[in-house]
């Protein structure tokens, strides 16, 4: 099994052992499985000037006498007698340095002899804690070590260094996960890495498997009361207090294998606990289960007991702790734990009060599970799963389902049934909604008293764009907030965000979604709330940064979008939520010119609703004409998407086709967007592409810089061609918008305009992109090297090369390779 480079050990430790190691000495190193131990012997052999002798146990062999040292001196000796044996050692080993990897293997006779060795030679042994040794030769060994180490966990900044080398594409979301997993080990990071950059595959599962079957023999040496603690551990997930984890604690303290953390006790690495839970029988896990269950709060506790088995307690327990749950999350996800226990008939009204806590929480698939019976459940349920399947896409399904309630029902049931209705009519044919609208609103008032039926009204003027649809929805969002319809008040925010941003309002939407995202975390509402993060970021990402807006000269946002959209899309999203943050993502990274992981990632897309997929269309042609295949990205395509996306795709229609594509755009553009409609005039001949580089000035970026581009590109005569590309320049490099600035740049080049910049560049902070490749540029790595590890194209890395040479002021990769490692 191969591994990445050992990450250096803590210095202080490799020094105190060196210094202690200047005279004959007995020397133990100690600490976990997976802790490095191995590493820091070997790493003190190579510093050693003089002979090393290694050796070491092995479990197999752990009673053939003198067998760890025979391996070090490669001879026979004498294991009869402890004093011969010793002093046999000793005539071998001399002024070198004996190295003993696995002493907790190590034959009796080898552990009898290493105290007598020890006072003659340099000594330097490795322990797995925990181990079996018997406590007297534990006590032995002790008295006679000059300096007993313990190898500390990897700093979280190694470990993610670690964890970036072995695995290059994680991101940063992944590299944290890892490190958090891990907790310091670095045989677990390595692991845990490659798993998470390639999970599946045969190789990997062999490796995860020798890495479990290590972490398993050294749990093997704990006794049962501290094994059953640290699995308790890996059930619970979280740490917990001695009186939870049971007597094994004291033992599992002194293995090194927990800490203390504000009065609890956690597992030093998660991977490890999950490992000790995962190596319970059946019968023992159960038990496990049972006895936590009366141990921690009611709503662990109906896990605990469902995991049990006890699916009878379970949902008494769950039904129980959902009355008195603080918020909406830990309420819809106790009740539908009741739904879906197996075995148990839940109740009709929890089965709706599931559904209506499923729906507040932004689970409207739970909804529908929770509803489906084979027994009616009653009008309430009937208007629950017309919702439910109304929030899911199902129009027809939703309108059957709400459709049979009577006139006669109660009034907020009515009102409730019509909001489906007309939600789906507006669905279907949204032309014919405004009359529909005008019949409820005589049946029921304007407004009306049913929080959500308001909301569905402004979602009517909201489709049509009738005067104050804003403040329609606002309105009743923030009426259904106040009225405890959280489910209304979160779907008419929502709505507000997409309508903002397709209408190009992104600063504006931005906002919106990020107080929504808060309001909707304080009360663990995480579907919607990654709704609203996601919705943020794909705003950022098509935006651009404030800062690069009014020349301030600050770092894009790119980077930190990146990685907040890889943050979501490493977690189990709504499919809104994962089409936003893939499409903002890919598009920071087409970007960037990483348009190999841009593909992959959009490859990746779930099937989403209609907005959200036009979304995802329009980037993934974007990445096509940006990686240089202008027919992919003038496809055809069906017209009807948002205003803002609708445009977006047929400007790139139009890059498309100047770069040598057929243009296939049929109608025209919807919403009449200003900066939309002046650049398709400018491409038509009928309009100027510097005013319509000045309509997107507040609005993107990255479509202010395409204007001037094309500007440039149009224009034959030098003096009216290089100021706009000129300016196209400056703001793509300060935009991080890699792929076009090196378009802006050969246009330049055709003018013959070249600048020779070598003094540092005011303001040019080095991107996380840039600092990776003048690392691996640092070590020694060619190009196609750097590109395989990073996944990008060689185009990219030496564009990223440059731009670090420009920055650092360097005349050749190696001086701003130097450079940078100069700065840190």
């Amino acid at each position: 099994m191969r591994h990445a480079t050992a990450t250096v050990r803590p210095g202080s430790l490799i020094a105190e052992a060196t210094g202690l190691l200047a005279a004959p000495a007995l020397v133990v190193v100690a600490g976990g499985p997976g802790a490095g131990r191995s590493t820091v012997l070997r790493q003190l052999g190579e510093a050693f000037r003089g002979p090393v002798f290694t050796g070491g146990g092995l479990a197999m062999l752990s009673t053939v006498p003198a067998f760890a040292l025979a391996r070090a001196v490669r001879v026979r000796l004498p294991a009869g007698d402890t004093a011969l044996l010793a002093e046999a050692v000793r005539s071998r080993v001399r002024g070198g340095l004996l190295v003993l990897d696995d002493v907790q293997w190590a034959d009796p006779a080898t552990l009898a002899a290493l105290p007598a060795i020890a006072a003659h030679c340099r000594v330097v042994v490795a322990l797995r804690t925990p181990h079996r040794l018997p406590p007297d030769v534990v006590a032995r060994l002790r008295d006679a070590a000059g300096g007993w180490l313990t190898v500390p966990p990897l700093p979280a900044d190694a470990a993610a260094a670690l964890a970036t080398r072995v695995a290059p594409s994680l991101d940063a979301a992944a590299v944290a996960s890892v490190v958090a997993r891990a907790g310091g080990a670095p045989l677990a990071v390595e692991a845990l890495a490659r798993h998470a950059a390639a999970r599946g595959a045969t190789d990997l599962a062999a490796e995860a498997g020798q890495i479990e079957y290590a972490v398993a023999g050294a749990l093997a040496d704990l006794t049962r009361p501290a094994r059953t603690a640290m699995a308790a551990l890996g059930l619970l997930g979280r740490p917990a207090t001695a009186a939870v984890l049971g007597t094994g604690v004291d033992e599992l303290a002194e293995a090194g294998l927990v800490v203390a953390v504000d009065g609890d006790l956690a597992p030093v690495s998660p991977y490890v606990a999950e490992v000790a839970a995962g190596l319970l029988d059946p019968p023992g896990r159960e038990a496990l289960h049972r006895r936590l269950a009366g141990l921690v709060p009611p709503r662990e506790a109906a896990r605990h007991l469902a995991a049990a088995g006890d699916g009878v307690s379970a949902y008494t327990m769950a039904v129980t702790a959902a009355d008195h749950a603080t918020t909406a999350g830990e309420r819809a996800e106790l009740l539908l734990l009741a739904c879906d226990l197996p075995g148990v008939d839940a109740e009709p009204a929890v089965r709706v009060a599931a559904a209506a806590a499923a729906l507040a929480a932004g689970r409207p698939r739970a909804a529908v599970r929770a509803l489906t019976t084979e027994a009616p459940l009653g009008v309430d349920a009937a208007v629950l799963r017309g919702e439910a399947l109304l929030q899911v896409g199902d129009v027809a399904a939703a309108r059957a389902a709400a459709a049979p309630v009577p006139d006669t029902a109660d009034p907020a049931l009515v009102a409730a049934r019509d909001r489906v209705l007309l939600l789906a009519q507006l669905a279907a044919a949204p032309h014919d909604a405004a009359d529909e609208a005008a019949r409820i609103e005589a049946r029921h008032g304007d407004p009306p008293a049913h929080a959500g039926l308001r909301a569905a009204l402004a979602a009517v003027r909201a489709a049509r764009r009738a005067e104050g649809w804003e403040y329609a929805l606002a309105s009743s969002a923030a009426a259904a907030g106040a009225a405890g319809d959280l489910l209304a008040a979160r779907w008419s925010a929502w709505l507000l965000v997409e309508t903002l941003a397709a209408d190009g309002r992104l600063a504006e939407a931005a906002q919106t979604a990020a107080n929504a995202a808060a309001a909707c975390a304080i009360d663990v509402a995480y579907s919607w709330q990654t709704r609203f993060l996601a919705a943020e970021l794909w705003c950022s990402a098509l935006r651009g940064s404030d800062a690069v807006r009014e020349r301030s000269g600050a770092p894009a946002p790119g980077d930190d979008v990146l990685r907040r959209a890889g943050d979501l899309t490493d977690r189990t999203l709504p499919v809104q939520a994962r089409g936003y943050a893939i499409a903002a993502a890919g598009l920071v990274e087409a970007d960037g010119g990483l348009l190999a992981p841009a593909r992959s990632r959009l490859a990746g897309a779930p099937t989403a609703p209609p907005s959200v997929a036009a979304l995802l269309d329009w980037v993934g042609r974007e990445a096509a004409w940006l990686d240089g295949q202008p027919e992919r990205a003038a496809a055809g395509f069906t017209p009807g998407a948002p205003p803002l996306v609708d445009g977006l795709r047929r400007i790139t229609a139009r890059w498309a086709a100047y770069d040598g594509a057929s243009l296939v755009v049929a109608g025209a553009p919807a919403g009449g967007l200003a900066p939309v409609e002046a650049t398709l005039a400018a491409w038509a001949g009928a309009g100027d592409f510097d005013q319509a580089a000045a309509a997107w000035h507040d609005l993107a970026v990255r479509e202010e810089v395409r204007c001037l581009l094309a500007r440039g590109l149009h224009e034959s005569d030098p003096a009216r061609a290089v100021p706009p590309l000129l300016a196209a320049e400056a703001l793509a490099e300060q935009a991080g918008l890699v792929v076009l600035l090196g378009r802006a740049r050969r246009a330049l080049r055709r003018h013959a305009v070249r600048r020779d910049q070598r003094g540092p560049r005011s303001g040019g902070e080095l991107t996380d992109r840039e600092r990776d490749v003048l690392r691996l540029v640092a070590a020694g790595e060619p190009t196609r090297r750097i590109a395989g590890q990073l996944g990008i194209s060689a185009e990219t890395v030496e564009t990223h090369i440059r731009s670090g040479m420009r920055k650092l002021g360097a005349r050749t990769r190696t001086e701003a390779a130097a450079r940078l490692g100069g700065s840190q």
